[in-house]
């Protein structure tokens, strides 16, 4: 476990592994859920319960928020993430004292019992607690917003991973649509309602220099290698 010091106004790189590298999300379903809690677990207000609300409005396959709720009013501000099958990456600001923390116990917890509950099993879901690194500077923040949503999904890309940085283009309109990643939002695919007005938009305000950095950073065209980012983030 790594876990490094910061305040309020900081953004921090999580990423959480399942147990003895087993698989957090087993099927789309499971993936799904993983969305709507990202989206509905940032907040305040606790439903008793919450799936239940959205499944009595016909919102279960949506993210809209159910009518019975409060206005939002957010833990953190959730500036990217890629969900796995065996791990997920977040990109988190803190935007209030502790908020970090509580919207991870909520948000790692409900996943949990879910997966045990479905799956009528025991045991923890997750490998340990999660391992965060702070986010000093705007220049490490786009390599990590790259590595977390480009290089992560893809390696998912049908083809593998080094077809994916050689036919980059064709990776990236297959990695856009992957539902599971904040990548489509920032390629202007679409607008997800589980970001909100992110710190990223501000670094690259079109999504073509976002795609082009992106590029440099998986071909090595730029002055931090993609095996040293790795190794700092200690996630190999």
């Amino acid at each position: 476990m790594r876990r490094e010091p910061f305040t309020v106004g900081s953004y921090v790189h999580i990423v959480k592994r399942g147990a003895r590298g087993l698989p957090i999300v087993q099927d789309f379903g499971d993936s799904w859920r993983v969305l709507l809690m990202l989206n509905h677990f940032n907040d305040h207000f606790h439903a008793v319960d919450w799936f239940r609300d959205l499944m009595d409005e016909g919102l279960e396959k949506t993210l809209t928020r159910a009518s019975t709720w409060p206005e939002k009013i957010p833990r953190v501000s959730i500036e990217a993430f890629t969900l796995l099958t065996n791990h997920f990456h977040l990109i988190l600001k803190e935007t209030e004292e502790g908020g970090v923390s509580k919207f991870m116990h909520k948000f790692c917890t409900g996943m949990a019992n879910h997966a045990n509950a479905k799956y009528n099993q025991r045991g923890s879901l997750f490998q340990g607690a999660y391992r965060l690194r702070t986010i000093n500077d705007d220049n490490y923040f786009r390599y990590v917003a790259a590595y977390v949503m480009v290089k992560n999904t893809f390696e998912l890309f049908p083809l593998g991973y080094e077809k994916a940085c050689s036919s980059f283009n064709e990776a990236w309109e297959w990695a856009v649509h992957y539902p599971f990643s904040s990548l489509g939002h920032y390629a202007g695919v679409e607008d997800s309602p589980i970001l909100h007005n992110p710190f990223l938009k501000e670094l690259f305000p079109e999504a073509r220099e976002f795609k082009s950095f992106a590029q440099d950073v998986l071909l090595g065209r730029v002055s931090t290698p993609l095996e040293q980012l790795e190794e700092e983030l200690e996630i190999l």
